[in-house]
């Protein structure tokens, strides 16, 4: 586990280069989870660590293969400056908790909510789960454990979350691609959903 988490590391610091702070969370019954902030110009990253230290399981799964089985981190970016964004880091490890303590497996097109906002003042709860390999490349391991992929999240507001639910993530995708949304901004309100 350890061993996954160094080269899991290595490959963040190839990809993002030195975290400026780091936090550990750790929830009762679970591995302990790291958010580090990485500060590039006027953005703001916060990946997690710790994840991918187990694989994750299906939750009607009878057994867990401890081996095999999908394994991922989350990075979420947004604009420097602009709100306390700091405060997601707690939110974040809840995430990243989630496959430990609920059984769930992240993928892309998945929403996931904390039930309070990311950050004070935040008008996102929840958020989608992007497809991985532009930020940070998968992770290779040896056979036979699955890649570890680093997944990007996208804040979603209430509004857009619940559009999410009955239309699907490409078209919410699709919807702020068309009206050139900043997906970045930590203080956006909804796109305009018709």
């Amino acid at each position: 586990m350890g061993e996954i988490l160094a080269l899991v590391e290595a490959r963040l610091l190839t990809a993002l280069g030195e975290p400026d702070a780091r936090a550990a969370v750790t929830f009762l019954g679970t591995d302990r989870i790291e958010v580090l902030r990485f500060v590039d110009g006027d953005v703001v990253r916060y990946a997690t660590l710790g994840m991918s230290a187990q694989p994750m399981a299906d939750p009607t799964a009878v057994l867990a293969d401890p081996v095999k089985g999908p394994r991922a981190e989350l990075v979420l970016s947004v604009r420097a400056g602009l709100a306390d964004t700091d405060k997601v880091l707690r939110p974040l490890a809840v995430l990243a908790a989630s496959p430990q303590v609920e059984g769930l497996v992240v993928t892309p097109g998945a929403s996931l909510d904390v039930g309070e906002p990311l950050w004070p003042g935040a008008p996102f709860s929840s958020v989608l789960v992007a497809e991985p390999g532009g930020l940070v490349e998968d992770l290779e391991l040896d056979a036979p454990m699955d890649p570890v992929t680093f997944l990007p999240l996208l804040p979603m507001t209430h509004n857009e979350a619940a559009w999410k639910r009955v239309r699907g993530a490409q078209e919410l995708q699709e919807r702020w691609l068309s009206h050139g949304t900043d997906l970045r901004d930590p203080l956006r309100g909804s796109v305009p959903l018709d």
